[in-house]
């Protein structure tokens, strides 16, 4: 069967070099009792080092075209090859809601909202693993203080600990990317709770880093409205990429405390 030629809409970057190949498929091994789902296998470079593990493995893909090429070429995999867009995936149904590792040479294009789902179903994904644009993964690894420190290496940190592993020049790849690429690792801490209220946690996040170049005091008013306002705290003199992850969860409370205060206000004129 002919190969697949990368189809620049799907964000398609194909491994030629098979050391990296089996240099990533080698990542899963972090947790190696439990399934691991493949995400946008394409042609099958990482799929044949993963296979080789004998351990349950399933692959997502999109692409029609490598969806038949890895029917012809891994016929062991026929029964788990899921034909599906990752992103509208129920993650509970894959494994019949066990755990399961994440990996893949994701495209570019949705590398974020991917460790967006991943989030929302970390309970499932006790260790994600794989290869992206390496300004992302330098980003989910960064720490307060950095340049490129936001809201997906808050996001990602209060729940993952993060390891940047090796970068990959654009060379091994059909066609090359603009971009050089990482193989990162994460894999889930020990917190069960945060501590404060989840949702408002991620708003506050994304709200303060939205609008990075304020200080928190004036960045966080669109969450707070007019009304809203906070005194005495040195924290609301920072600006978001100096703050960790606890502080985040602490002025998440802040938040929340200036939020109900006032609302009651808001009562108390009626």
């Amino acid at each position: 069967m002919k190969l697949i030629k990368p189809k620049k809409f799907l964000g398609q970057h194909f491994l030629k070099d098979l050391k990296i190949a089996r240099d990533i498929a080698d990542t899963v091994d972090a947790y190696p009792d439990i399934p691991v789902l493949e995400v946008g296998p394409g042609m099958g470079v990482l799929t044949q080092f993963l296979v080789e593990k004998g351990r349950p493995l399933k692959v997502v893909e999109v692409d029609f075209e490598s969806v038949a090429y890895l029917r012809k070429n891994y016929p062991s995999l026929e029964d788990y090859i899921i034909e599906d867009d990752f992103l509208k995936m129920n993650l509970r149904k894959t494994f019949d809601g066990s755990p399961f590792v994440l990996t893949g040479n994701y495209p570019y294009n949705i590398s974020s909202q991917i460790f967006f789902k991943m989030l929302d179903n970390k309970d499932l994904i006790p260790c994600c693993t794989g290869m992206i644009q390496r300004e992302v993964a330098q980003r989910i690894a960064a720490g307060p203080g950095s340049k490129t420190y936001g809201i997906l290496s808050v996001l990602i940190q209060a729940w993952y600990n993060v390891k940047y592993l090796f970068t990959v020049s654009e060379n091994v790849f059909n066609p090359p990317p603009k971009v050089k690429s990482a193989v990162i690792r994460m894999t889930r801490n020990n917190t069960n709770t945060l501590g404060c209220d989840e949702k408002l946690f991620k708003n506050v996040v994304k709200t303060t880093f939205n609008q990075q170049r304020k200080t928190l005091r004036n960045s966080i008013k669109p969450i707070l409205g007019k009304e809203g306002e906070f005194t005495g705290d040195v924290v609301f003199n920072r600006r978001p990429e100096q703050l960790s992850v606890q502080e985040f969860v602490e002025l998440t409370n802040h938040v929340e405390k200036a939020l109900a205060l006032s609302k009651e206000q808001r009562e108390d004129t009626f």
